[in-house]
């Protein structure tokens, strides 16, 4: 298992992160991600119900700006929020998802992503 990260997030401006955001797809990837740590593409693709290389793009994009890190495991791609990012930036991401998480599509999203980590986990591990 490979882990991939870069510096970017001691970067990430206040500007990129809400322009990252500003996307719904990446929005609730992020809520989810934040609410449950790691989640692997397709369980992320199931849960909101976009394409696999739809999520694939938005999930590089987190990537890429150091908002998300990955790790390989066979043939998938595991996500989870860089634990080592600024506090500035763990603080508003924190903030942003907890008044969501009873909003919807939010709670329609962690209904979906129990039902995907169900039927998923065994086969993406």
């Amino acid at each position: 298992m490979e882990a991939h990260h870069t510096d970017a997030a001691q970067a990430l401006s206040a500007t990129e992160l809400f322009r990252l955001l500003g996307d719904e797809t990446r929005l609730r990837a992020v809520v989810l991600l934040n609410r449950r740590g790691e989640l692997c593409v397709c369980e992320l693709t199931e849960t909101l119900g976009v394409s696999q290389p739809k999520m694939s793009r938005h999930l590089a994009t987190l990537r890429d700006s150091g908002l998300v890190e990955t790790r390989r495991s066979g043939q998938w791609i595991h996500y989870q929020l860089r634990h080592d990012r600024p506090d500035w930036l763990r603080t508003t991401v924190d903030a942003i998802c907890q008044s969501l998480a009873d909003k919807p599509p939010y709670t329609d999203d962690e209904r979906r992503v129990t039902r995907a980590i169900a039927k998923n986990r065994s086969e993406c591990q």
